[in-house]
């Protein structure tokens, strides 16, 4: 259910308490008196007039729910209200930016200005005495980003902690997520192909490729094989197998990531396997708590879908040699997850505090991202899987562990490509709150 006015313009309000009190932290560490952070610009391509889709920095719409605004500024000093300087062009080749509105624009001190050069009238004094967040091609005059480390390693870190508002964003991201995926099922099921999927998917979700907060993965048959397979079949298979989506939605600059995996015969084993993965995946979910290692989370992982490929006799070892050996590995080659929030892939995964410092990956596991203590308000993703990757088993005979795989059950999988399924949770004081879900269980 998508939370009330009320509701946001409450929850807003705190969310901003909370980065004002983060903001004077951070600028205390690292000797500023101001944060400046720009929106981030428009780039083009070399020897061309067509610009690179346009993403807002991330600083700057964790204060302000813009998205479509390059060229603007927040300017946030302890013990005064956070300065908008709002950039409105006068330009007629281009769809303008209409004049800042809302719940959110009562806390701002608003300068709407027509250049980007005249954001220098505005911003504070002296720069040096400012932590500037953002790329360098954002520069305007003397106030050029430098991203200070003390200011960002305090800033990031906390990021892992969303707010109350930032989960009710997620929780609205999530809601168009569940909706658009229930749609690009109804699509696989009617026979429509990879990018006919993805066409659904985006009318559905009402989001074009650029507004979505990563590149849809829609997978038919051998493709979900492929991690990142973005390449969309113009027409469909002869038969369609499987199919494996990966998509998010965004609401607000907060992002879902979503996916999940069926088989066209409901009956079959290939389904069996799926409800299985499914079944360990909701498990792992439930250990979203205060307290739990996250890598711990991820080695479990391993066993439980170990398990599984013993129990589908689709390897002949022991799930805890092939966990030891590396065998999970060749069909899990990812990590568990990670966190999620203003980017899909959110800040400080490997944070030792907020003064820096790194927790390292476990030994033989390189891809995890995600590797702190879970504490209230952390929101991570939960995405086991398990794959026919020719190029992975392959390497398993070269090792001399090909004995510790049925080739056989392997090779009657393979057409199917591969299994994941993934939510977005949200840890807290109690029982954790899944998002994905809760949202799916919704849309029904």
């Amino acid at each position: 259910m998508s939370p009330n006015q009320s509701t946001v313009v409450a929850l807003y309000s705190q969310h901003l308490d909370t980065l004002q009190q983060r903001t004077a932290e951070a600028l205390q560490r690292g000797g500023f008196d101001h944060l400046v952070v720009p929106s981030g610009t428009s780039h083009y391509q070399l020897f061309d007039d067509r610009d690179y889709p346009y993403a807002t920095n991330p600083q700057f719409k964790h204060w302000v729910p813009l998205t479509r605004n390059p060229g603007s500024w927040l300017v946030a000093t302890p013990g005064r209200r956070p300065k908008l300087i709002y950039l409105q062009p006068f330009d007629y080749w281009h769809v303008v930016p209409e004049a800042p509105r809302g719940y959110w624009t009562e806390h701002f001190d608003i300068v709407v200005i027509r250049t980007p050069d005249e954001a220098l009238q505005h911003l504070p004094v002296n720069a040096a005495r400012c932590a500037i967040l953002g790329e360098g091609q954002s520069a305007v005059g003397d106030f050029v980003p430098n991203n200070p480390p003390a200011v960002l390693a305090y800033l990031d870190y906390q990021r892992a902690y969303k707010t109350p508002y930032e989960v009710a964003m997620m929780r609205e991201a999530s809601r168009v997520g569940a909706r658009a995926h229930r749609a690009a099922e109804r699509a696989f099921r009617a026979g429509a192909s990879e990018f006919g999927i993805h066409l659904v998917y985006c009318q559905s979700a009402m989001q074009d490729a650029n507004d979505l907060p990563y590149n849809n993965i829609v997978a038919l048959n051998e493709h979900g094989a492929v991690l990142h397979y973005t390449d969309r079949d113009r027409l469909p298979p002869r038969q369609a197998r499987s199919f494996l989506i990966d998509a998010g939605a965004s609401h607000h600059g907060y992002a879902c990531d979503i996916t999940r995996t069926y088989a066209h015969d409901r009956n079959g084993e290939f389904q069996a396997l799926v409800n299985a993965v499914d079944n360990a995946q909701q498990t792992m979910c439930a250990h979203v708590r205060a307290g739990f290692d996250y890598k711990q989370l991820h080695l479990d992982a391993h066993l439980s879908l170990a398990r599984i490929l013993r129990d589908f006799r689709l390897i002949n070892v022991a799930p805890e040699v092939a966990v030891e050996t590396g065998v999970s590995s060749a069909f899990f080659p990812h990590g568990i997850g990670h966190g999620i929030g203003l980017q899909v892939h959110d800040v400080a995964g490997f944070a030792e505090s907020d003064r820096g410092g790194t927790i390292p990956k476990p030994q033989g596991h390189p891809y995890l991202r995600l590797t702190r203590v879970l504490e209230p308000g952390m929101a991570v993703t939960i995405e086991p899987g398990l794959y026919f990757i020719d190029m992975l088993l392959e390497e398993l005979k070269d090792k001399g562990l090909g004995p510790s795989v049925n080739w056989d059950r392997v090779a009657a999988f393979k057409p199917f490509g591969g299994i994941r399924i993934e939510d977005d949770v949200v840890c807290t004081d109690g029982d954790p709150l899944n998002l994905t879900r809760e949202q799916f269980a919704a849309a029904a």
